[in-house]
């Protein structure tokens, strides 16, 4: 099978782009309806959608700091420190020196907050089924594909 070329022309232009429907827009949509979509699930274990994203970075090893998450998730670093000071105050996340690096704070589960991780997981699942809903698996594979690209592209602007 021969290797796909990629287009060299652009996919939008003057003539085709509307800002009511191109996949940005597409995209950021999709993304605040599974965000109302996990907060309403999560209401019932005391967090929010917000503090669910920040317990799964930090449980997945994707946020390990304060800094990580904001780059992460494209929050400010304030609006960061009182998500974790609410998330401590309620004893499911604590904070520690990195051995490494003094100046990094790491950012680790409570026994409480692990003990929280496998509904959490069940909601990211419940959601994503309820999304990709008459997907094939061959289909969401694709899809991840596409978004996996779309992502590298915008990352080696």
């Amino acid at each position: 099978m021969a290797p796909v070329v990629p287009p060299t022309t652009p996919i939008y232009n003057a003539e085709n782009y509307t800002s009511a429907r191109n996949i940005a827009r597409h995209i950021i949509d999709i993304a605040t309806d599974m965000r109302a979509s996990i907060d309403r699930r999560v209401t019932p274990l005391g967090i929010s959608g917000a503090q669910w994203v920040v317990l799964v970075r930090i449980a997945s090893g994707v946020g390990a700091s304060a800094a990580e998450l904001c780059r992460a998730i494209g929050y400010d670093s304030g609006s960061m420190t009182r998500m974790l000071d609410r998330l401590e105050k309620r004893g499911l996340i604590y904070r520690s020196r990195s051995v490494e690096d003094r100046r990094v704070v790491e950012l680790h589960l409570t026994d409480l907050g692990r003990e929280l991780y496998p509904q959490l997981t069940t909601i990211a699942i419940d959601t994503l089924n309820c999304f990709l809903k008459d997907f094939t698996s061959a289909e969401a594979d694709m899809l991840m594909g596409f978004l996996d690209r779309v992502k590298a592209n915008g990352t080696s602007e």
